[in-house]
Order: C-alpha cells, then structure tokens, then sequence
C-alpha cells in the first residue's frame, strides 16, 4: 500500500468512518480523523484504526493554547503510539508540541495558511498583508525552525518550502488535493495529486473524492495511481 495517500475521514459519525475504512480496505494505509470527529469518539476511532486495522494515524487537531497547556496535551496524545499530530504554526506552539512529543515516534506537523483561506480570508481575519504563497512559506520556514517535523501547506506551496532549507529532511503535508475533475468544495488552493507529490509533497490528503464515490477502494487506488512512481 502507498501511504503517500491519507484519506482525510471527515464524516459526521465514527460509524460511518469505520464503514467507509472497511470498505476501502488494503486500497489504503493512512488514515485523517479531524477536529470534528473529536467529540463523537474520534480517539477511540483512531486507535480502533492503528490497533485493529494496522492503519497509520493522523490526528488532526491543529492544538493551539498557551505552551504547557499544548506541551500536556501533546505528552498525553503521544502516548497512544499515532502517526501524525497537528498544531498551529505559531513557533511558540511548535516549540511546547516539540517538548511535549520528545522521546517518542509521534510526528508534529504545524498548520501554516490553511487550504480554504485565500487574501480576502486573510484581509478579513487581520492577517499581515502580503502574498498569501509566501506568507505560507515563512510561516513554515519559522515551524520548522522551532522543531516541527514537518508542515500542512497548500500543494500550490510546496515546491516554495521544499526548496527551504529549514525543509531538509521534513515532512510536507498536502490537503487541499483534488483528482482531476473533482468538485473543488471548500478548498480554494488545489493541485492534483501528482502535482502535490512532483512539486515535493510527501503525503497527500484526499477526503470527499473518495468515499463519496460509489466505489470508495476503486477511487482510491485511481488516486494512488496518479502519483508519481516511486
């Protein structure tokens, strides 16, 4: 299985994940369980998926609070022996989910501008004026710097920050991934996944276009076969 392919499950039960995780079956290895499923037994989904299923695991909490509270909070979730973790960007905040997740294989990924915001998002939250392409690119440049092992970024800026040298060795994870001919939804920085994966993407993350399909395991196997070949 290539697990350059994170199916993002982003539905409103962890019933209806599980379903869609069994019917997708060995099409995919790595698995996203989000904010929104957090509340409705996300964690015990996420470990269902590592323990039972040996499925990789990306949680996908984007932590932001003072740096003991985020340091705790990450100490805890790197206990369960999950793949990826995300936090905002903020170095601060990278700083304390560094402390928080030393000694262990936990993955911290720091959030840069996310998929669904563009200027007039960035204008409207009193974001610092700029290109948003590069404020994503320091933004990343400063996680990096502050002890994240890798970043979230648009595809369309992850030539920009491989190209880094705070990226060496780092993970770059893409949302915001769209096969061709896929409805865009809220996403408004895309790129297909062959675009995210040559442009220096190591994981991409596709949602909707898969498991809203009539057939989940086919759709994902047509994803994973647009990427380049390893």
């Amino acid at each position: 299985m290539d697990d350059r392919l994170i199916v993002a499950l982003d539905v409103p039960d962890v019933l209806s994940a599980l379903k869609i995780a069994e019917t997708i079956g060995d099409a995919a290895s790595f698995y996203k369980v989000g904010l929104g499923m957090l509340t409705g037994g996300g964690l015990a989904l996420a470990m269902e998926l590592k323990q039972q299923h040996g499925k990789r695991v990306f949680l996908d909490l984007k932590l932001f609070d003072i740096g003991q509270t985020v340091e705790n909070a990450v100490r805890g979730i790197a206990q369960l022996g999950l793949d990826f973790l995300t936090v905002h960007g903020d170095p601060q905040v990278v700083r304390a989910a560094a402390q928080g997740r030393a000694g262990t294989g936990l993955k911290v990924l720091a959030v840069t501008v996310l998929t669904s915001l563009d200027r007039a998002d960035l204008d409207a939250n009193m974001i610092v004026a700029g290109d948003i392409h590069d404020i994503t690119v320091e933004r990343a440049a400063r996680a990096l710097a502050a002890g994240a092992d890798g970043v979230i970024a648009s595809p369309q800026e992850a030539a920009l920050i491989r190209a880094l040298p705070e990226a060496a060795g780092k993970l770059i994870v893409t949302p915001g991934v769209r096969p061709a001919g896929a409805a865009v939804g809220d996403q408004k920085r895309i790129a297909t996944p062959h675009q995210a994966i040559a442009d220096g993407a190591d994981h991409i993350v596709v949602g909707r276009p898969i498991w809203t399909a009539a057939n989940p395991a086919a759709a994902a196997r047509a994803v994973v076969a647009e990427l380049p070949k390893l």
